[in-house]
């Protein structure tokens, strides 16, 4: 599944021909993905213009001028291809073959930049597990899939006082909490592992020790703070992990799991200077979470 760092390479990505643009047609290829597309979804978005593309936790969302939402969410192996006039290649170089087939190419939005260009915005999934829906004018902020969500990890508001007040007298691991989407939004099992290594924390260490007995942060609130917001910077600075299914919307792939600490690196040596510890893997709420017993308290 595409983690907030690659969701927010695909936004950046798709920024650039997207907005601003005006959506000629859109081919929709069959009924469902995940879900059912919305009612009249064609002709709603048809001869609309794309004012901005944002991203809320794991979503997508086109904002159109008429108020109208539409939340995108990639699924297993969802992408975006640009194609540009006559150009039908997707530029960039693979390091994994994605799925070429037309088949797979479910909705296909036909459009005109602010500069008379063409192209197309062209949405692909083989495993159908993403989705696109509407939230009506007005109602984003209401909408069921984003109204529950919490911060988002990528900017100050992500603290050491917020990770205290979030986990105070929690007695879930650690690990269990940052995937709370409640709590915080858009973390993911790879990033957390590699934030827990970059804090020294433990997975299994208890959520509700990041606070003292009188709710202020500890040490290591601030210092899980400080890893998660870096190492998401990292990963979007990178083009994101890049794992199995995963593109860029110009066809490129980043890198960033070539510097992974722990993520998939069972039986290796810890990649912290002065630890001569082994990463392990234990299975933690059905998902795998990979750390360094020996420096992760």
């Amino acid at each position: 599944m595409p983690e907030l760092p690659e969701v927010e390479t695909v936004r950046r990505g798709l920024s650039g021909t997207l907005e601003g643009a005006r959506i000629v047609s859109v081919d929709q290829r069959r009924p469902d993905l995940r879900f059912p597309f919305p009612a009249d979804f064609a002709a709603r978005l048809s001869g609309r213009r794309i004012e901005a593309l944002s991203r809320r936790a794991k979503y997508l969302i086109v904002h159109l001028d008429d108020g109208l939402g539409l939340i995108c969410h990639l699924g297993m192996s969802g992408s975006w291809r640009i194609e540009r006039d006559a150009d039908a290649r997707t530029p960039g170089v693979f390091h994994h073959e994605r799925s070429k087939l037309a088949a797979h190419d479910h909705v296909v939005f036909r459009l005109t930049g602010a500069d008379g260009a063409s192209s197309r915005a062209v949405f692909n999934d083989p495993r159908r597990f993403g989705f696109m829906l509407f939230a009506e004018p007005g109602t984003l902020a209401e909408h069921p899939l984003l109204s529950g969500l919490g911060v988002e990890p990528t900017g100050n508001e992500l603290s050491g006082d917020l990770l205290a007040t979030l986990f105070r007298d929690r007695r879930a691991p650690l690990k269990a909490a940052l995937l709370d989407q409640r709590l915080i939004a858009g973390l993911g099992n790879i990033y957390v592992c590699e934030a827990l290594w970059r804090a020294g924390l433990s997975p299994r260490r208890a959520a509700g020790t990041l606070a003292t007995a009188t709710g202020r942060p500890t040490k290591a609130a601030g210092a899980l703070a400080t890893s998660i917001r870096e190492v998401i910077a990292d990963a979007i600075a990178a083009g994101g992990s890049s794992l199995r299914d995963y593109v860029q919307a110009d066809g490129s792939l980043g890198y960033f799991q070539h510097a992974f600490a722990v993520y998939d690196r069972e039986g290796e040596a810890c990649r912290k200077s002065g630890c001569d510890g082994v990463v392990q893997r234990v299975v933690q709420s059905g998902r795998s979470t990979f750390y360094c017993p020996s420096c992760q308290r």
